[in-house]
């Protein structure tokens, strides 16, 4: 009797340390373009979340489809990165949205200029339209720091 009455008393504190574990806030650390407040609130987003060892980027933007404008995207990117002292090396995803693909494939070797070799896992969709109506390209990240 008294064995049982340890095991369901064992099961219990288990149960509630796992939900008093699972009510514990994520620790998120934003950067949002120098912005104060280190996010957008009226899009309603942040540039940058960093939680643990991974770093998502938020998508980025480019109006138009040529050298410069893929660039000016990547180099975006590549600040993004920075603040968080990671380059294109520590990518592992990269999800590429646009409204004309067979474009961006012909600028796909602006793109990987950045990667140095080492690319991520990626994919690439053409949609109809993005969140910015003039906005014909963005692309997002998914960064790991190294182990310490």
């Amino acid at each position: 009797m008294n064995r049982n009455l340890f095991i369901v008393s064992f099961l219990l504190l288990s149960f509630a340390a796992t939900a008093q574990q699972t009510k514990a806030p994520i620790e998120k650390e934003k950067w949002h373009w120098g912005n104060p407040i280190k996010q957008d609130t009226s899009a309603g987003y942040a540039q940058t979340l960093k939680v643990g060892d991974v770093l998502y980027i938020s998508g980025t933007v480019a109006t138009d489809m040529n050298e410069e404008g893929v660039k000016r995207l990547y180099s975006g990117l590549e600040r993004s990165l920075k603040q968080y002292g990671l380059t294109f090396q520590h990518v592992v995803k990269e999800n590429l949205y646009t409204t004309d693909i067979e474009a961006m494939k012909q600028l796909n070797h602006v793109r990987k200029q950045f990667y140095k070799g080492d690319f991520p896992a990626a994919t690439w969709v053409q949609i109809v339209r993005l969140y910015m109506p003039d906005a014909k390209l963005e692309v997002e990240l998914i960064a790991h720091f190294p182990k310490q």
